[in-house]
């Protein structure tokens, strides 16, 4: 059984381990994998056909825990202990639920404090007690009535007229004032973990296509002087294509992982005379999957050829590889009058919401199969890519981007990159 401290607007956790608010979904999971032999049982849940409608959850059954993430920015946004019978629980050291010690009203008054007065839900008949950044539900199918309130409040939670003995159902663990309003927080210090993030990332462009990235980094840095006045930064990085690896590394660091292609399995898409030629060397990957980015390189020049932007959806094949990609691509809608520039949330966008400003492919899309080995079949099924503007979309089954392709010409002039810069 898992002994963890509660600290309110916060985390939940122990002297190996804490989920904390605002903590990265991929930071979680790994947490989960570290520690597969005492926390057994995990389930992810999500929507297949709205993954953003509804929060990412991962689902601690053994434990009776469950960590709600944020659908669109995948972050840490509440902590619920829904069975306080699989977990001891414990606040400023001192525990509050055990196998011996119940989670009475009185329990919870006594380790807590008083609060203001709870609020009554006649439909599911539970009753909240909510402290800032943490909640206690208790339940009332057992009750006469529902409680009532004496006419001076003063008293705290004595002035609530609840049977004694009353055990907690649920608990959450939250940030702000209220449960129903809270949103995952930005990451806290502690997630930082010697990484850099990406805050968004806008795709530069001309009338052509894709010229390069603008990258706006987080990172945790430390002021002059003492470690207290560490605190995140923000730094804004420009890649284009044509950068060396030099350039590269400058901006953005060392990569996570550098990949070799060992072979290019689109090449048979590619006109016949160059089907047969082997190549001499393989070109190569930088994965960056902190910032859900990947920069292939040429095998001879050492050049950067092509961008990949990661979405990271639940029932992708590559999910909680990367971290995801917040990215904006500027699309150029062509009318009879010109060319228009329209930025699009290309992340969060569906595909149909893609062609309606671009138009349909001319081209039929190239069927994505993967699989590990073999005899080895992708559960998640097939992918779509389609080719717009220097852009290959690939496309989920439920109408999602999985990831953005982005390919060029060399590197811009300074003239071209002056002009990008400005939309």
């Amino acid at each position: 059984m898992l002994d963890l401290e509660v600290v309110p607007e916060r985390s939940l956790g122990n002297e190996q381990w804490e989920f904390a608010l605002g903590m990265p979904l991929a930071q979680a999971i790994s947490i989960l994998q570290k520690h597969c032999r005492i926390i057994k049982n995990v389930q992810v849940l999500y929507s297949e056909q709205t993954p953003l409608s509804h929060d990412l959850i991962l689902n601690l059954t053994q434990d009776g825990i469950k960590l709600l993430f944020d659908a669109c920015n995948q972050r840490l946004k509440v902590i619920e202990v829904y069975d306080l019978s699989k977990v001891k629980l414990k606040y400023c050291g001192v525990h509050f639920n055990t196998q011996a010690i119940a989670p009475t009203i009185e329990q919870i008054d006594q380790s807590f404090g008083a609060t203001h007065p709870g609020v009554y839900n006649a439909a599911e008949q539970l009753f909240h007690l909510n402290f800032r950044g943490l909640s206690f539900s208790f339940q009332l199918d057992s009750w006469n009535e529902a409680p009532k309130y004496e006419p001076n409040f003063a008293h705290g939670l004595a002035s609530l007229q609840i049977p004694h003995g009353a055990t907690v159902k649920r608990m959450y663990i939250y940030t702000g004032n209220n449960l129903q309003d809270t949103k995952a927080p930005l990451m806290p210090m502690a997630c930082f973990l010697g990484n850099v993030y990406v805050e968004c990332v806008d795709v530069l462009r001309d009338g052509a296509g894709p010229l390069g990235l603008r990258l706006r980094l987080l990172t945790a840095g430390c002021g002059p002087g003492v470690m207290a006045d560490a605190k995140v930064r923000a730094l804004e990085r420009n890649i284009y294509f044509g950068d060396s690896c030099q350039d590269v590394l400058s901006a953005l660091g060392s990569p996570h992982k550098v990949f070799y292609k060992s072979e290019d399995k689109m090449k048979i898409h590619s006109p016949s005379p160059h089907k047969q030629v082997p190549s001499k060397c393989n070109d190569y990957f930088f994965n960056y999957f902190t910032l859900g980015v990947d920069i292939l390189f040429d095998s001879s020049t050492h050049l950067v050829k092509k961008f990949v932007l990661h979405t990271n959806f639940p029932g992708h094949y590559n999910f909680n590889i990367y971290h995801r990609c917040d990215f904006k691509i500027p699309l150029v809608i062509k009318k009879e009058e010109g060319s228009v520039f329209l930025t699009d949330r290309c992340c969060f966008s569906q595909w149909d919401q893609i062609q309606e400003l671009l138009g349909h492919p001319m081209e039929k899309p190239v069927v994505l199969h993967r699989s590990s080995s073999a005899n080895n079949t992708n559960p998640f099924g097939s992918t779509f890519c389609f080719g717009l503007q220097r852009m290959i979309f690939e496309v989920m089954q439920n109408n999602h981007i999985a990831s953005v392709t982005l390919y060029g010409a060399p590197r811009p002039s300074s003239r071209a990159r002056a002009e990008a810069g400005t939309h």
